[in-house]
């Protein structure tokens, strides 16, 4: 968690599950740690590529706001999966009763005796869906069952012996089958 004296965030990192041609999203929790409104704003060096809602807001004492960080359809995955984009959430103390509408980008200007709070987000994506170690059937359309079959009847046996046994229901996995015994 964030060791800032208006809000308490959490993940301090935007975590993308990225897939290319898909939309992807994160949450962001704000923990309001004082008696105060407290005024948020979240900006990104990036805005085309991300929609945040809400964008801005105010967090009543004691209370988390949740805010939801999508990422667009991307058309190609980036370079070794990286990810340069950073976002910025800046917070600062509203008047009591303040609501969304009462947000101007006045209140976050920095003046003498005004703490406006900044944190820097980064952004890291992660594969979506990491590959299996162990092929699974039918992914992309043929089942390896066919693909041994169709090298030749000398291995379908074996493969159907070896399916079967995958098959079998996991009660009957912790028994030991050994056909030299």
């Amino acid at each position: 968690m964030s060791t800032g004296d208006l809000l308490s965030i959490q993940p301090l990192e935007l975590k993308f599950p990225f897939e290319v041609k898909k939309h992807s999203s994160c949450s962001l929790q704000l923990t309001n740690k004082t008696a105060n409104y407290v005024a948020f704003k979240v900006k990104t060096t990036n805005p085309k590529k991300y929609c945040v809602r809400p964008n801005a807001g105010v967090v009543l004492p004691g209370t988390t706001c949740d805010v939801t960080v999508t990422m667009q359809a991307q058309k190609e995955a980036p370079p070794d999966m990286q990810c340069k984009d950073k976002f910025l959430l800046q917070s600062v103390v509203a008047p009591e009763g303040a609501t969304t509408k009462d947000i101007t980008p006045e209140m976050f200007n920095k003046e003498d005796g005004k703490v406006v709070e900044e944190f820097k987000l980064r952004v890291i994506y992660f594969p979506a869906n990491p590959p299996s170690p162990v092929p699974e059937g039918s992914d992309e359309g043929s089942s390896p069952k066919a693909s041994v079959v169709d090298n030749g009847n000398q291995n379908s046996s074996l493969f159907d012996a070896v399916s079967r046994s995958l098959e079998e229901p996991k009660e009957k996995s912790s028994e030991v089958r050994c056909p030299y015994y």
